[in-house]
């Protein structure tokens, strides 16, 4: 299951059915301006959108790792999706900003790879923000 779609999903529900496709496609072209692979395997894909009225974020995991067109040119293992409500661009920095410097701790990144669980993931996020 995509993290986009993830968003919409019947028992999380934090995009609207009708709102999805727009969502996705504000996602994709704030990608193709250039690639939220940041380096050490982790990518931020986000975008504002007017079809939101709080903050939204999804978090993915590949061990074998996604070609991103990251900085470093490595496979992204982490993936943090964020949807900022528009004109909370304060909190869209904020937002990304946190998830970047989160993600910068080597040891984060390798708990989150060794994590067993979705929920011994949250509570890695949890624990640690």
């Amino acid at each position: 299951m995509s993290l986009a779609n993830l968003l919409s999903a019947e028992q999380i529900i934090k995009i609207k059915e009708p709102d999805r496709d727009p969502v996705l496609a504000a996602l994709k072209q704030r990608e193709e301006t250039m690639s939220t692979g940041i380096g050490f395997g982790i990518a931020i894909p986000h975008c504002s959108s007017d079809r939101l009225n709080e903050v939204v974020a999804a978090f993915g995991r590949s061990t074998s790792g996604i070609e991103f067109d990251a900085l470093d040119n490595a496979p992204v293992k982490f993936v943090v999706l964020f949807i900022v409500p528009k004109n909370q661009f304060q909190t869209h920095l904020r937002t990304l900003a946190s998830i970047a410097k989160f993600l910068n701790d080597r040891s984060v990144r390798e708990s989150l790879a060794s994590a067993k669980s979705a929920d011994e993931i949250l509570s890695i996020f949890r624990d640690r923000s």
